[in-house]
C-alpha cells in the first residue's frame, strides 16, 4: 500500500471517529452502530500506538503488512476459506481463473532439495520453448538479477509482464555447469485446464485424448474450473464424439475447484434437461437452484456413453459439485477415494479500485440428493461429507503409492524438446526403498476396466436383441448404476471459488 493510501485509510477511520464523538451521546444511536464504531476506534488506536511506540520504526510498507496480517488473522479465525487477497496475490488469483497472462510460458517451482528456481516444463510453442528453455533447467538470473534469495511469487512477478517486452533468463541445463543467457519476448500465454494423458508424438502442442484406441475409450483431465474450462471441454468432447468415442474417463483428482459457473456448465454437459445440479443457501444470500438446461447438454445418455469420474482426497469444491451431481443422477460411476469436503461458497469482493479482493464465505452448497458435502472442523470419518466412491469402486492408496502417482503424473506431463533425454533415475538415499518398477495407475485402470465391461455387456445385449423373437419392443436402461431416475430430492445447495496454495506456478 502506498503512503498516500495508508494515510487515506487512517484519515477515513479518523473522520469516522470524529463523527462518532459528536453523536456518541445521542440517545437515538442504535447499540449495534455504537459497537461498530467502537471496533473501528479500537483498530485505529492499535495502529496509532504501534506506529508511535513500537520498538522499531515501521515504514509505510511494514504498516501495510501489519494491517494485512491483522485482517487475514481475523478472517482465518472465521473459517479456513475466507481471506484477504493483496494486490500481488490478486494477480495470481486472476491468472488461475482467467487462464491467461503475459509471460514466457514455463511452469516453475522450487527444487525440493536446494530450493533453487526450477523449470518443471516449458509450454510448447511459447517464447521460452522457442528460446531453448528445457525441462529441469535451473534459473540462475532474471534480467541479471540473481534468483538465489527470492521466492517463487517474486520470481513469477519478475518473469511475467506485458506481451511484446523482452526478458533474459540465465539458466543452467540439467547435468551441466555452464550459464546460458536466453533472450525472449513475452507473449500472451494461455494455460489450458483440459488435458489428456500424453501428448501426440508428432505434435507436442496437442493432447492424445483417446487412451484406449482399440475400444475407443477417452481420458480427459480437468486441472481447475476456470473461465475457459467449459469451452475447452466442449470442443474436446465433440471432437472425441466425431472420432467414435464409446466411453469417457473424467479425471478430477487433485482438482482444487474454481468457478461455480464452470462446475454447473460441465455438469450440464452430461445431464438431461431439468436434472438438479446444485443449490446454495446463505444468511444474506438468496437461495439459488441450478438445474440442467437442454442447450447445455453435449454428451449422449449413459446407455450410449458410459462415464467414469476419478476423484481423490484433494478433489474439492467445484470438483465435488460435478462428481456429486453425476453420481446422484446415476450418470457416472465415481472411482477413487473420498473427496476433500469443501461445501462452502466464497464470493470475491473487489477492494481498492479492483487491485485487491476479499474472499468471503457467504453461502453453502448441497448436492442433488440433499446430502451435506462440507467437512466441518468437528466432522469425523463416519460422518456424511464429501463425495465417496460408488459402491465397490473405492481404491485405497498407501502414502507411498500416492507419492509415486504424483511423481509419475508429473513426469508424463513434462515436455522435452526432440532429442532431450529424460533424466536418469536418482539413486535412493540411505533408508529409502529402491524403485519398484513401472508404475501402474490403479485408479485409472479400474475406471478403464469398468468401461470395457460396459462395452462387452452392450455387445452381448445387441446380439441377444438380434436373436430375440418379434414382439413388443422393450427399452434397456443400462447398468443399474446408470438407471434412469425420477426421484424428487429435498433441499440442495451450491459452490465456491478458488482454494489452495500454489507450490508451482506459470510464468
Amino acid at each position: 500500500m502506498s503512503r498516500w493510501n495508508l494515510a487515506w485509510l487512517l484519515g477515513t477511520l479518523g473522520v469516522a471517529l470524529v463523527g462518532l464523538s459528536i453523536i456518541q451521546s445521542a440517545p437515538s444511536l442504535e447499540p449495534a452502530r455504537q459497537r461498530k464504531h467502537e471496533n473501528l476506534r479500537l483498530l485505529v488506536d492499535v495502529l496509532e500506538e504501534v506506529q508511535h511506540k513500537y520498538v522499531k520504526d515501521l515504514d509505510q510498507d511494514k504498516m501495510r503488512e501489519l494491517v494485512e496480517n491483522m485482517i487475514n488473522g481475523g478472517l482465518e479465525r472465521l473459517d479456513p476459506h475466507s481471506g484477504y487477497i493483496n494486490p500481488k496475490e490478486f494477480k495470481h488469483f486472476q491468472t488461475q481463473s482467467r487462464g491467461k497472462f503475459g509471460g514466457v510460458g514455463i511452469k516453475i517451482g522450487l527444487h525440493p532439495k536446494s530450493g533453487a528456481l526450477l523449470v518443471d516444463s516449458p509450454m510448447v510453442g511459447t517464447p521460452a520453448y522457442e528460446a531453448g528453455v528445457l525441462a529441469g533447467d535451473i534459473i540462475v538470473k532474471i534480467d541479471g538479477k540473481s534468483t538465489e534469495s527470492i521466492g517463487l511469487k517474486e520470481a513469477v512477478d519478475l518473469i511475467q509482464g506485458e506481451p511484446g517486452t523482452k526478458i533474459t533468463l540465465t539458466v543452467v541445463h540439467a547435468g551441466q555447469k555452464k550459464l546460458i543467457d536466453l533472450e525472449m519476448t513475452r507473449a500472451e500465454i494461455v494455460v489450458h485446464s483440459v488435458l489428456g494423458d500424453q501428448r501426440k508424438p508428432g505434435n507436442l502442442k496437442d493432447w492424445d485424448f483417446m487412451i484406449d484406441k482399440e475400444n475407443k475409450l477417452a481420458y480427459v483431465r480437468l486441472t481447475a474450473f476456470g473461465e475457459t474450462t467449459t469451452s475447452e471441454l466442449t470442443e474436446v468432447v465433440q471432437n472425441l464424439q466425431r472420432d467414435g468415442m464409446k466411453g469417457l474417463v473424467l479425471d478430477l483428482r487433485t482438482n482444487p475447484g474454481g468457478l461455480l459457473k464452470a462446475a454447473v456448465e460441465i455438469s450440464n454437459m452430461f445431464l438431461p434437461e431439468g436434472k438438479r445440479i446444485v443449490s446454495t443457501k446463505g444468511r444474506n444470500h438468496r437461495d439459488e437452484i441450478y438445474d440442467a438446461l437442454k442447450r447445455g447438454s453435449v454428451a449422449p445418455s449413459a446407455a450410449q456413453l458410459p462415464l467414469v469420474i476419478l476423484i481423490n482426497r484433494y478433489s474439492a469444491s467445484a470438483s465435488e459439485i460435478v462428481a456429486a451431481a453425476l453420481q446422484d443422477h446415476f450418470r457416472a460411476v465415481v472411482i477413487g477415494e473420498r473427496s476433500y469436503g469443501k461445501g462452502s461458497v466464497q464470493n470475491v469482493i473487489l477492494l481498492e479500485n479492483g487491485t485487491s479482493a476479499l474472499k468471503l464465505t457467504t453461502a453453502s452448497y448441497w448436492r442433488p440428493s440433499g446430502k451435506n458435502i462440507h467437512r466441518f472442523p468437528e466432522s469425523k470419518e463416519k460422518d456424511e461429507w464429501g463425495v465417496s466412491p460408488s459402491k465397490g469402486f473405492e481404491v485405497k492408496l498407501t502414502d507411498k503409492e500416492r507419492i509415486r502417482y504424483f511423481e509419475w503424473r508429473r513426469e508424463r506431463d513434462v515436455v522435452r524438446k526432440p532429442g532431450q533425454p529424460a533424466p536418469a533415475p536418482t539413486e535412493p538415499e540411505a533408508g529409502e526403498e529402491k524403485d519398484q518398477g513401472p508404475f501402474t495407475d490403479k485408479v485409472l485402470e479400474k475406471g478403464l476396466d469398468y468401461l470395457r465391461e460396459q462395452l462387452r455387456q452392450q455387445t452381448r445385449r445387441q446380439g441377444a436383441q438380434l436373436q430375440a423373437p418379434a414382439g413388443p419392443r422393450g427399452a434397456w436402461v443400462g447398468h443399474p448404476a446408470f438407471a434412469t431416475t425420477r426421484w424428487t430430492f429435498g433441499e440442495e445447495a451450491e459452490a465456491d471459488s478458488w482454494v489452495g496454495r500454489i507450490r508451482w506456478s506459470y510464468a
